[in-house]
């Protein structure tokens, strides 16, 4: 097989630690890296002493960028995709370019690493056996649709939510399946991460107390599931 001229990086979702040496072995040789803000990027390139050409590459420039990319890869350079945090693709843009890439003849190569959902998955307690990852759920349309399914889902459900709209997420839970085991993991290997178990409703009383701040992983129980 000839040589990988795309890898997809995972990078830390937190603490710079979690990276594998390959990752750094990678960011180290390729040509460029395309990432979604080149100064969150920056911060984990200068912590470790490499030194690349940074391409902003996120949702709104993405299309227009592809070309280009496209065309220094057919040149024989060498590109690592990395997202801000976590394993690129998941609720992160870039589908398109590895698509593309693979659809051009292009050898396209993952470095496996960090991932928040699996991450909050392993320490929810909650079954692992099947899951189903949805990411972040429609802000408007199809979102009433959307939560009504998940009330019947019989796989443990994972879930990402923003600062701004978890509080809304839990009261919606409340009420689409108030009697399901709810994990919500906040801030992931950072230096206040927590961990919330319980009811919606449980929850929601807690909050007031709770610091609503950072990225959140919520994962919901089977539908058959009784907590212990």
């Amino acid at each position: 097989m000839n040589e990988p001229q795309l890898f997809i990086v995972s990078t830390p979702i937190g603490n710079l630690k979690d990276i594998t040496f390959r990752a750094i072995e990678t960011l180290q040789k390729v040509d460029f890296i395309l990432c979604e803000d080149t100064r969150v990027t920056g911060i984990l390139l200068n912590h470790y002493e490499i030194r690349k050409e940074l391409i902003s590459f996120n949702a709104q420039s993405e299309n227009h960028k592809i070309p280009h990319v496209l065309d220094r890869l057919s040149q024989g350079h060498t590109c690592a995709l990395v997202s801000d945090a976590g394993t690129p693709l998941l609720s992160d843009p870039g589908a398109r370019l590895i698509s593309e890439s693979i659809a051009q003849g292009l050898n396209v190569q993952a470095i496996p690493g960090p991932s928040a959902m699996l991450t909050a998955l392993c320490m929810s307690g909650l079954p692992t056996d099947s899951f189903i990852f949805e990411g972040f759920i429609p802000q408007k349309k199809g979102r009433q649709k959307k939560l009504s399914e998940l009330a019947a889902e019989e796989r443990t459900v994972i879930l990402y939510e923003s600062t701004y709209r978890i509080e809304k997420l839990l009261n919606e839970l409340c009420t689409y399946m108030p009697e399901r085991h709810i994990v919500v993991a906040r801030e992931l290997t950072k230096k206040f991460e927590e961990v919330w178990r319980g009811k919606p409703a449980e929850l929601i009383a807690d909050l007031p107390s709770k610091t609503i701040k950072g990225e959140f992983v919520v994962i919901i129980a089977p539908a058959y599931y009784t907590s212990k």
